[in-house]
């Protein structure tokens, strides 16, 4: 018997290969070492616990995992993304038409703000209780759904801001947080493309679920469709949940043995790679989600609001075919180069197709090629958290989840910061029909600026990450 101190390894994990010189293989073994009651620990000779792992990189498991994230991507993104339907609706329809269209929009922002920037803290609580994760998941499920069932009754905004925005959107990401965990433990080598299949999701539903809302908004009114759409997440998310399955075994720790709140050795943070990385998602979120708000409201200028529903909704959906073929690429090329030509593209498309846009085909064009390229960037994400991680892959999680949480305060500081430049590009241009009139001259030029900040950010980052491998 050998004497360790249970509070640093009450668990030790010892992968052991069965095929030499392959980095993963189907046939992957675990020897679990169990902490006895005096503090020491069993010799691996003395009793060892074998477990078959899955395989890696592949196989049935690895692939239900991939669609059962998707599920989950579908209809927690998606309905969110959508929110600018009920919007809409609210706007113009009683009993919430009364109530400012700030104090509306808060529903939708708060709840993708909340998803977003609780995640560092999810990461944080699950590392120390990892055996809670699932259980938690199924309370988030129960709670998501009856948020929109309650919903559906009220009549006053600060109460549907409350269920419709803050309950759903923190319920939102206990159901997401698992995606983060389980993915590095199912995909490796493969990891970008499973990644865009996943991301993906977000954009399939951004696309379906705004004609799919309208029609039952139309028909049946908000308050049973809250309750359709609570059911139709109770039953799809619920058999989503029973496919994000663990790879690895969920680690057991002995009363008062379990890992610190805060991790002690947060080497990344001192890392000019992750500093980096945390300006270009910055910039990238501040742009991508005022365009997201705003590119609407230009189309029913120019155009009709069926066009502006339309717009939105290719806005949307780009970014599910580039989302998928970003992931694949990062797998065979640097993430910092695509990240780079990804944004540089999407400025590009600000300053030339947007600003010059007076008509529908370049409106058009222009969602299609900065909702590709912008929505393909999160594809990127786990690779540049691996990255980030360096020798201690452990931390990809958090550093992911670190990610989150800016991108979480973007989504909030960009739409905010756009809607005071439109105000005040409305009022001094009016009608201005010229380069970037309608009064969204100043917001696009925020846009097309903090675009090409990120590409820059990007830049950067290529460099950096050359110099460290020299």
């Amino acid at each position: 018997m050998s004497q360790l101190d249970p509070s640093e390894c009450p668990i030790e994990l010892t992968p052991v290969a069965l095929e030499r010189g392959r980095e993963d293989t189907a046939s992957d073994r675990l020897h679990l070492r169990e902490p006895s009651t005096d503090g020491t620990v069993t010799s691996q000779f003395e009793e060892t616990n074998v477990q078959e792992l899955p395989p890696i990189d592949g196989g049935w498991k690895a692939w239900r995992f991939v669609a059962s994230a998707f599920m989950v991507e579908v209809m927690v993104w998606g309905w969110e993304f959508s929110y600018g339907i009920f919007q809409d609706y609210y706007t113009s329809n009683p009993p919430f038409q009364k109530y400012s269209t700030v104090s509306i929009a808060a529903v939708g922002t708060s709840a993708i703000a909340i998803q977003y920037g609780e995640t560092l803290l999810l990461s944080l609580f699950f590392e120390r209780y990892p055996d809670l994760l699932r259980p938690s998941v199924w309370i988030a499920l129960g709670v998501a759904t009856l948020s929109l069932l309650l919903a559906s009754f009220v009549s006053q905004i600060w109460l549907l801001i409350m269920l419709q925005g803050v309950i759903f959107g923190a319920s939102g990401g206990f159901l997401y947080y698992p995606i983060i965990v389980l993915l590095p433990q199912w995909f490796v080598r493969r990891r970008g493309l499973a990644t865009g299949f996943i991301f993906a999701g977000s954009g399939f539903g951004g696309f379906a679920f705004p004609f799919l809302l309208q029609a039952l908004l139309e028909r049946y009114g908000f308050r049973w469709t809250l309750r359709i759409w609570a059911i139709a997440t109770f039953v799809i998310v619920g058999i989503a949940i029973l496919g994000m399955q663990p790879r690895l075994p969920i680690p057991k720790y002995q009363r008062g043995k379990r890992p610190r709140f805060i991790p002690p050795q947060m080497h990344f943070l001192k890392s000019t790679l992750f500093w980096l990385l945390t300006i270009c998602t910055i910039m990238h979120a501040m742009s991508f989600y005022s365009v997201s708000l705003y590119i609407a409201t230009f189309t029913k200028v120019i155009s009709s609001p069926l066009s502006a529903s339309i717009v939105l909704a290719i806005f949307n959906s780009s970014g599910t075919v580039c989302q998928i073929v970003m992931g694949h690429l990062c797998d065979q090329f640097p993430y910092a180069w695509i990240m780079a030509g990804s944004t540089l593209l999407s400025g590009l498309a600000v300053f030339l197709l947007w600003g010059f846009a007076q008509q529908l085909t370049l409106v058009f064009l222009f969602v299609i090629i900065y909702g590709g390229f912008m929505g393909g960037y999160n594809a990127l994400g786990p690779a540049s958290a691996s990255d980030c991680a360096g020798n201690k892959p452990e931390q990809s999680s958090i550093i992911w989840a670190c990610i989150f949480f800016v991108r979480g305060i973007a989504v909030v500081v960009g739409p905010l910061v756009s809607g005071m430049l439109y105000g005040i590009g409305k009022a001094s241009q009016g009608a201005h029909v010229g380069y970037a009139g309608h009064g969204f001259r100043a917001l696009e030029v925020f846009v097309g600026t903090c675009t090409v900040a990120a590409s820059l950010s990007s830049v950067m980052m290529a460099i950096t990450r050359r110099k460290a491998q020299e």
